[in-house]
């Protein structure tokens, strides 16, 4: 990859500040391809701290812009730390989600301010067409994450095909077992899974069809032994595979990611990590199942359809905000409204579905105070309404209250402000800390440790 010889083992990037420079160069160092998270990552103060991320500019246009610095200064400060510790070894990678704000400027910026020390970058969570122009623009690698055959082949179409030898390998990443943002289409059954080897066998044919036989594909989501992808190794069939790592690496010595984490890690069973669509993204994700997901799933159950004016079943009145504006609900969902509000969920919010979602006064001020604070950290966010491009910067559509600040409970989760109330992303596999015996009694492994461990097989 990238030029050299490195082992076929991948670290995963996992925003925000979670597969940071300390990982992603001991991956390196071990002889793999490490990979750091560059979408808002850690920049340090003088003594060596994280500075926290403020937002001070009163317009979201204003934060925007303070967000991408941010972005920018941490990406460049995890580029120098990957490179110092990888020690010349293996591969560095800065892994980057085409959805995120500002997501060009960042990559360019970062690879303007680290030039040297970036050897590969990886972007998925869209259809990233520009970046293989950024990767040609600074004489680095990259490395498209797609779910689909046919996504690559939109991709190469439109963009690839014109930067071809920059090329260093597509990221298969398994749409229902991987965790984070995941790609499933609108053609899929979240429900559903599709085994991974047919789908990747439909990527290499159409990779053969555009001369790429010897490009790597690399595997990503539901890895966690070798020796259970033997058949993939060495395999005519599939070409070149490399496998790629990101739920197993949570849980090292250098991993930033809080004790509380860790420990919440090792005792996770089959199931705890739930495939659930509420990100603001509008893409679905996998995360740890907790309190934080568990009042989304409720707080979307408590939802009904609404009418402005009666329309068939749409009789029965109801006063909506402190002006009891009126609009129409169904008699069974009036009667519905009424337990809730018995409940105490008595604010009912306006959905841009023409739905009501009911909350507690509490959660419904939180929310609001969420959407106002938007400092645009995607290109498109269903929870605020914002949107990157000009002349308004807004999808167009109302605030979507189901869902949540995804910036907020990233950055809160990972720098040790609750684990219960925040987004815990992890691959579904996750549950398997409790039964390796690798972590028995709690062991937690270095990165040196793991990938020594991997290259047993088991």
């Amino acid at each position: 990859m990238g030029g050299v010889d490195v082992l076929p083992l991948v670290e995963g990037g996992k925003g925000v500040a979670v597969s940071n420079g300390a990982t992603c160069g001991a991956w390196a160092a071990a002889g793999g391809a490490g990979t750091f998270s560059a979408v808002n990552a850690d920049s340090y103060d003088a003594d060596g701290q994280p500075i926290p991320q403020i937002y001070h500019g009163k317009t979201r246009r204003d934060r925007h812009e303070e967000l991408v610095r941010y972005a920018i200064d941490g990406a460049v400060a995890q580029a120098k730390r990957a490179h110092d510790m990888a020690g010349g070894k293996g591969r560095i990678h800065a892994n980057i989600l085409w959805e995120m704000g500002g997501a060009e400027r960042v990559a360019r910026g970062m690879l303007e301010g680290a030039k040297g020390l970036v050897h590969g970058i990886t972007c998925g969570a869209g259809m990233p067409y520009r970046l293989a122009d950024i990767a040609r623009d600074y004489g680095v690698h990259y490395y498209p994450i797609v779910s689909s055959a046919r996504a690559f082949n939109a991709l190469w179409k439109r963009a690839y095909s014109k930067t071809r030898e920059w090329l260093g390998g597509v990221v298969y990443e398994d749409p229902w077992l991987a965790g984070g943002h995941n790609g499933l289409s609108n053609s899929e059954d979240p429900k559903v899974p599709e085994a991974p080897y047919a789908r990747v066998l439909k990527l290499r044919q159409q990779m053969r069809e555009f001369g790429l036989d010897d490009t790597p594909i690399i595997m990503a989501g539901g890895v966690w032994w070798l020796e259970e992808w033997e058949d993939w190794i060495d395999n005519p069939e599939l070409g070149p595979v490399a496998f790629q790592f990101g739920t197993r690496p949570l849980l090292t010595q250098e991993s930033p990611i809080p004790e509380a984490w860790k420990q919440r890690l090792l005792t996770l069973k089959p199931g705890d990590v739930l495939l659930q669509p509420f990100s603001p993204t509008g893409f679905y994700s996998s995360a740890v199942r907790n309190d934080f997901l568990q009042e989304l799933e409720d707080r979307n159950e408590r939802q009904v359809a609404f009418t402005t004016e009666p329309v068939g079943d749409h009789i029965a009145e109801y006063g909506v905000g402190p002006r009891k504006r009126i609009v129409y609900l169904a008699p069974h969902d009036l009667a519905r409204v009424s337990h809730w509000e018995s409940e105490g969920f008595t604010e009912a919010m306006r959905t841009p579905d023409n739905t009501l979602i009911f909350v507690t006064p509490a959660k419904a001020q939180e929310i609001v105070k969420d959407q106002v604070d938007c400092m645009g950290c995607l290109s498109h966010c269903r929870f605020s309404n914002w949107a990157q491009t000009e002349p308004d910067y807004s999808t167009g559509r109302k605030a979507d209250p189901r869902s949540f600040c995804i910036q907020k409970t990233l950055q809160d989760v990972a720098h040790d402000r609750g684990m219960e109330n925040n987004l815990m992303f992890a691959g579904h596999n996750a549950y398997r800390f409790s039964r390796d015996p690798f972590y028995s009694n709690g062991f937690v492994p270095s990165v040196k440790q793991l990938v020594e461990r991997i290259q047993t097989g088991r």
